[in-house]
């Protein structure tokens, strides 16, 4: 028989409670709230078990302190012999470890974890000196063996079918990644370095919907459906009916999926900007992305056209047939104009009721980037000082909330901890939910727009203490360090979901530049609400499905997205 007893951890034990403990090591190497992690079940069998009792420990894991009543649940989804790959046609003898430091791990990030239903994880890492084969390990606490990978190259995707097994019978257990390199001659492998090594998980919940982001490579909106291992064009400008542009850029979708909500811009050079920017509102589906909606009204067409609206907003409780509605920041083209907050009813048939104005008594900068809750209550925007093409440029920068009140707005009030005088807030975004906010942040008085400095935070709604998220860090390893990749444009799921556990799961996208090739690219990372109130924050995990382009302002939602061919 099994028992279940506390064993008290100390902040001073936790750097090597890291290095020799993967079940303590989500706790201990995350930056989150003390009471963070995921409680194990040993091995994946339920802990509850006859003759037991389930205490956790001060990081939340649960201690293990006699037998159990039945062996735990394993499984063989890994082969017993190493897999060989590359040039490598026999596993060499490594020896023991060296002292010099080992491989860095640029995917996944270690202390990162992944959906249930994501791609089928691909290992990279760099080499610090000249290392020409590889020893990958996953040791997984409920599988019979370690998965061994022998290689002579520095990336190894696993099989689907792998990945398919060990994401069904290994969920919520410890997983650890470790490498070691060395140098393959003809008298084996010298120079070992040592081990690099760290906690991965497998979430117990899938992740939704499909994932839409703007490239400026090809100024068009591409995207997936979680699990495709490439992407499709969703909306190139020449789909774009009615109008010539050469680019569709920051983009929403409308609540059903069905539709896509994106920002225009014509190229050349216009001296009317009004015929230079303007909105615009298209099907998702396969043959009609590009063309005009069928209730689209000629009010609304027109009053899309109005310049520098930038990307528009929808809520749930406004979407349906006689009431479909978003909401726009329209700022007229001065830089310095203070614009305003608007709704545009999509399906009006004159101009004069197509649009009108969401009042925001008590402020007076200039209205960016509104946010409108699934509830329909509220829009949340940034206020700031001025304005470049309908993006926020300079501050002070604050996220503000408004009542959308039935199209009247109301009294504009700071969003607390998302309003600061020691940071410019920027891109708010509601959690499917409308529990939580995500924005990003830059120091203050540096320009909002083109800042490496961008930092993703996580507040709720309501305000309170803004939580700096863990997947803004890059790997140690790598050198780089947050702020300066350049974090931003977060954006959440459309679904949060609840695990047996009662851990609410809420995953976020976002863009980095830290890979190295100066451009943005796309990042995933949970956030995972605990039923006691406390939070946590992990690492991030590299898309590695997305082209090597520069790839910016994600959206996250239940896109009806093209499949990928």
């Amino acid at each position: 028989m099994r028992t279940w007893s506390v064993r008290s951890v100390r902040s001073s034990t936790l750097p090597l409670l890291c290095a020799i403990s993967v079940g303590a090591a989500f706790a201990a190497c995350s930056t989150g709230d003390d009471s963070g992690g995921t409680p194990l079940t040993d091995g994946g069998t339920d802990a509850s078990v006859e003759g037991g009792s389930d205490t956790a420990n001060e990081t939340g894991f649960l201690v293990d302190t006699g037998p159990l009543d039945t062996a735990p649940v394993t499984y063989s989804d890994f082969p017993s012999a190493p897999v060989l790959d590359g040039g490598v046609t026999k596993a060499p003898d490594f020896g023991a470890p060296g002292a010099s430091n080992g491989p860095c791990f640029s995917e996944p990030e270690l202390g990162s974890v992944y959906p249930k239903n994501w791609l089928r994880p691909r290992f990279s890492w760099s080499t610090p000196g000249g290392e020409n084969v590889f020893e990958l390990r996953l040791h997984v606490a409920n599988q019979t063996t370690d998965l061994v990978v022998v290689t002579d190259k520095t990336t190894w995707t696993m099989p689907l079918a792998m990945w398919t097994a060990l994401a069904t019978h290994s969920t919520d257990v410890d997983i650890e990644l470790s490498i070691r390199g060395g140098k393959s001659g003809a008298g084996g492998v010298t120079a070992v370095t040592a081990k690099t090594s760290g906690p991965l998980r497998i979430a117990p919940v899938d992740a939704p919907g499909s994932i839409v982001y703007w490239t400026t490579t090809t100024k068009s909106l591409k995207g997936f459906k979680i699990g495709d291992e490439s992407v499709v064009e969703v909306l190139a400008p020449s789909q774009v009916k009615g109008r010539t542009v050469d680019c569709v850029g920051c983009h929403a979708s409308s609540p059903d999926g069905d539709f896509i909500g994106t920002s225009t811009k014509l190229e050349s050079p216009s001296t009317d900007r009004a015929t230079e920017y303007a909105d615009f509102v298209t099907p998702i589906k396969v043959g009609e992305a590009g063309s005009e909606p069928p209730w689209l009204g000629a009010g609304a067409k027109t009053v899309l056209l109005n310049a520098l609206r930038g990307a528009p907003t929808f809520s749930k409780a406004h979407w349906a047939t006689g009431d479909r509605l978003i909401v726009t920041a329209l700022n007229g083209g001065n830089p310095t104009s203070s614009g305003d907050l608007t709704w545009i009813d999509l399906e009006a048939a004159t101009a004069a009721a197509a649009t009108g104005k969401l009042a925001r008594t008590g402020d007076t900068g200039a209205p960016v980037f509104p946010t409108w809750s699934h509830d329909g209550k509220t829009v949340t925007y940034v206020s700031c000082k001025q304005l470049v093409d309908a993006r926020a440029d300079l501050g002070p920068g604050d996220l503000y909330s408004i009542p959308f009140a039935g199209k009247a707005g109301g009294a504009a009030t700071k969003v607390p901890g998302a309003s600061t005088a020691e940071f410019e807030e920027n891109y708010p975004a509601y959690a499917p939910d409308d529990a939580y906010l995500a924005f990003a942040r830059v120091p203050a008085g540096g320009n909002m727009l083109f800042n490496e400095s961008k930092e993703v935070m996580v507040i709720p709604a309501a305000g309170g203490t803004a939580k700096r998220l863990e997947a803004n860090d890059p790997p140690a390893c790598s050198g780089k360090k947050s702020p300066g990749v350049s974090n931003s444009f977060p954006k959440w799921a459309p679904v949060a979901q609840t695990d047996t556990k009662g851990d609410r799961w809420y995953w976020l996208v976002f863009s980095s530049k830290r890979d190295g090739t100066g451009r943005s690219k796309l990042y995933l990372t949970p956030y995972v609400v605990h039923k006691d109130g406390s939070s946590t924050g992990y690492a991030a995990i590299y898309l590695w499905n997305q082209p090597d382009e520069d790839n910016h302002t994600p959206a996250w939602d239940l896109f009806k997205t093209p499949p990928v061919k």
